[in-house]
């Protein structure tokens, strides 16, 4: 039987990592259950990041790598097996998840049982391999960080798009670019006008993000922001493209683009508060990961007359 993703090359680069990181860790998992460990391998690099300490959700984004919900499932799960449990942090209103007294010793049992063997036979693996596969494997990871797949992908076009970050010559064509779609549909209400004229106070100085698509020919067509909204929470918002450069797929392309960016921030949560009319843009959000949230609509729907949907990150 032919190998379909070793036969398709590159391509299914991301399938052949998921694969071979399925086959090792459920044979991880053998060496786990023998030294009496009720977790997975999944959960081993969580509890490692824990036994540095307690650490909020977003740390534990930014220190593992992998997605708020992901880790969020991982918590719960840990918790039930009475591994890790939330303390208050230093601000009463934040929450630090930290080892139990058994999580502690579910982490020793691991560093002197589990480890030693796994780490062992893993480096025999590697020792077969030419090269120095764990230093190409941080640069792959490296230039993803950099620049996102999609990025670089860009559509099958004569016009490809490019990511450009926020810089003051640019605030006008983010004024204009939202101007457009929002008077088209709605009206500029107060709070648009204060972050429309004023991007950079408004978004960029608290340290959000603004990022635009670019093609050959047209310029700048689209952009989008991530508004910091206090608490470790970013709205995505004001993303818009040019009327003249609809059909080229740069709305999807630019939300990819900033949803990557807002989980390297570790934004959480991430949401986005639009109008039930805009019936083209919530399908590509719901494509994308985003899912209708009573929650984030009660919190925060009212900052904007037209808001009637309100969505959160939840891939």
């Amino acid at each position: 039987m032919t190998d379909i993703l070793r036969e398709a090359g590159p391509v299914y680069l991301g399938s052949r990592l998921k694969r071979l990181a399925e086959r090792m860790q459920a044979e991880a998992a053998i060496s786990i259950s023998e030294a009496g460990l009720p977790c997975q391998p999944g959960h081993m690099a969580l509890i490692t990041a824990l036994a540095r300490g307690p650490k909020s959700v977003n740390q534990l984004v930014a220190a593992i790598g992998i997605s708020q919900p992901g880790v969020t499932r991982a918590i719960g799960q840990l918790t039930k097996l009475g591994l890790v449990d939330t303390v208050p942090g230093r601000d009463q209103r934040q929450r630090l998840v930290s080892l139990t007294p058994a999580g502690e010793e579910a982490h020793a049992a691991a560093m002197t049982d589990v480890w030693p063997r796994i780490g062992g036979a893993v480096q025999s693996l590697l020792a077969a391999v030419p090269g120095d596969f764990l230093r190409d494997l941080e640069r792959i990871e490296d230039a993803l960080a950099a620049q996102p797949l999609l990025a670089r992908v860009g559509p099958a076009r004569k016009t490809p798009l490019r990511l450009r970050e926020y810089s003051d010559d640019l605030a006008q064509a983010f004024h204009d670019i939202n101007a457009e779609w929002i008077q088209a549909m709605f009206v500029l209400e107060p709070v648009d006008r204060e972050v429309l004229e004023n991007p950079h106070e408004k978004i960029i100085a608290p340290g959000g993000t603004i990022l635009f698509v670019e093609t050959e020919g047209l310029g700048v067509v689209g952009t989008c922001a991530l508004k910091p909204t206090g608490g470790g929470g970013y709205e995505l918002t004001k993303m818009g493209v040019l009327e003249s450069a609809r059909g080229l797929g740069a709305g999807a392309f630019l939300l990819a683009a900033t949803i990557a960016r807002a989980q390297r921030i570790g934004a959480d949560p991430l949401y986005l508060l639009t109008n039930h009319t805009c019936a083209a843009a919530i399908h590509l959000y719901e494509k994308l990961g985003f899912r209708h949230d009573a929650g984030i609509m009660a919190e925060y729907g009212t900052r904007y007359a037209r808001c009637d949907v309100a969505m959160r990150y939840a891939p």
